[in-house]
């Protein structure tokens, strides 16, 4: 039996929410959870624990997922928030003791959205806070509308080593989903960029070389979404499968 650990989401406490108000909610979302399970596999919800636990709970995980969420607060990466953007730094650093933990002891990593911004800061990177705003790319590409949500769709092109390439050797055409409005600025150190946006150039999944290839990567799409596009986008069970040959 595979036992995933995932990252937690928050919803911190809230008093005119009907219900656990007083309390903060930790959870992972659904779509997520039906694509992470399978016969032999268990996804298991990280808590919130003291550090000793934390570490006690880890021991017995056999690789990690972190899921996407709110957005990564710009102390994290040394910077000053611009805007409205300030991110949510109680769970950056929880995040990174998970990924402290993943990474020295030569765990499978599977980053997603979020995730994949936060394997980038945990090498030293930093990110756009918010690409409209501090990008000057004159494109049609949109890379997140909260109406069409995972409805939106552009092209990437793989770039830098043949992972992707090998492991998409079938799909032609190279359609993501896009939801966010943060991304890579800066690489992080030992990390090599394994696609880009066709339009724009901007950082669609990395990967880091201080392991075995494919073992720790990161992706700026959804691929627990791909069933809203089925057929339209890249397969992102190839992605997961990949994920748990590391695992088993």
């Amino acid at each position: 039996m595979i036992k995933i650990g995932v990252s937690p989401c928050f919803i911190y406490q809230d008093i005119n929410r009907a219900v656990f108000g007083p309390k903060t909610l930790t959870y992972i979302e659904n779509d997520m959870a039906r694509y992470l399970t399978r016969k032999g596999v268990v996804p298991v919800l990280i808590p919130e624990l003291p550090d000793t636990e934390l570490q006690e709970f880890l021991v017995e995980l056999d690789g990690f997922v972190f899921q996407g969420g709110d957005d990564i607060a710009p102390e994290t990466y040394g910077e000053t928030p611009i805007g409205r953007w300030k991110g949510n730094k109680h769970r950056d650093d929880y995040e990174l003791k998970i990924m402290d933990f993943a990474i020295k002891n030569d765990k499978p990593v599977y980053a997603i959205c979020r995730g994949m911004q936060l394997l980038n800061v945990y090498f030293g990177g930093k990110l756009y806070q918010d690409i409209p705003t501090q990008t000057q790319t004159q494109t049609e590409i949109v890379h997140r509308d909260a109406e069409k949500y995972d409805n939106i769709t552009h092209e990437i092109v793989f770039t830098g080593g043949d992972f992707l390439e090998k492991l998409y050797e079938k799909h032609t055409k190279r359609v993501i989903n896009s939801i966010h409005h943060q991304g890579i600025k800066e690489l992080g150190n030992d990390l090599e960029i394994l696609a880009k946006s066709t339009d724009d150039g901007m950082v669609e999944a990395i990967m880091w070389k201080g392991t075995e290839k494919g073992k720790v990567l990161g992706v700026q799409w959804h691929p627990e979404f791909a069933y809203t596009l089925k057929g339209t986008m890249l397969d992102g069970e190839l992605l997961y499968t990949n994920f748990l040959e590391f695992c088993s």
